[in-house]
């Protein structure tokens, strides 16, 4: 995972652009691009979702991957987008899949279980990349915080749609999001948090949990929903706790 700052917070500033002209397109972003399309394409296929369905992951992959060369012309820092950063765009590409079982009403299931596992499996390795070739950036964090917070927030409509507890997918797919929009009301929020092993272990049990529901016949489903969704939320607390006791 490649995130000098931790993810609880509003995305890191992305910066300048750093030595490229801003607006320059990155050179390596197209053959990432294409290797996530080759990805999203098997995953709708083993999906096996109705054309239309599948249409509508490829209109949302189309659009997340015009924002991010967009965004990565105008700040990422480095002269290259690297492999780390492709390993992130087929992270995300396998997380778009999943928006067509959805479209379809195909709730959860083995399928969306196995995507969703080689797109956590795959996260660390984005970071690692990024550390050793020396293409740490906050742009780098920002963008993988998003495909983590989108993979949770797909994972959980499935769970709702299979009729797991709805306010336990809310926090579970919801929590980031409600924290940013919070935050855009008070501002302390947005204050940087310090490194937690905690919250990170928080973060993958939260995925984790939301894969293993997608499992049909996973035994004592409701129940780990609930208690997912308490840990979640007992993260938040403890790190708003902290924010508010400093913004004093």
């Amino acid at each position: 995972m490649d995130r000098p700052v931790e993810p609880r917070i509003a995305p890191p500033p992305l910066g300048d652009g750093g030595g490229l002209p801003k607006g320059h397109p990155v050179p390596g972003f197209g053959g990432a691009l294409a290797a996530a399309a080759v990805a999203l394409l098997g995953a709708l296929a083993v999906i096996d979702a109705p054309r239309g369905a599948s249409a509508a992951s490829l209109v949302a992959a189309a659009l997340g991957a015009s924002a991010i060369a967009v965004l990565a012309a105008r700040h990422y820092p480095h002269a290259r987008f690297g492999p780390c950063n492709g390993v992130t765009l087929l992270r995300g590409a396998l997380a778009v899949a999943l928006v067509a079982p959805l479209a379809a009403g195909m709730a959860a299931g083995w399928i969306v279980a196995a995507i969703a596992g080689l797109a956590l499996a795959l996260d660390g390795i984005d970071g690692w990349l990024a550390r050793r070739q020396g293409l740490v950036s906050p742009f780098g964090a920002a963008f993988d915080m998003e495909v983590d917070a989108v993979l949770a927030a797909l994972l959980a409509a499935h769970g709702a749609l299979a009729g797991l507890p709805l306010p336990a997918m809310l926090v579970l797919g919801g929590a980031r999001y409600g924290f940013v929009a919070a935050a855009r009301v008070w501002p302390w929020l947005s204050a940087p948090l310090p490194p937690a092993l905690w919250r990170k272990a928080v973060c993958v049990a939260q995925i984790g949990a939301l894969i293993a529901l997608q499992l049909p016949g996973f035994p004592a489903a409701q129940p780990l929903a609930w208690v997912a969704a308490m840990l979640v939320l007992s993260s938040f607390a403890r790190d708003i706790v902290w924010l508010r006791a400093r913004a004093r």
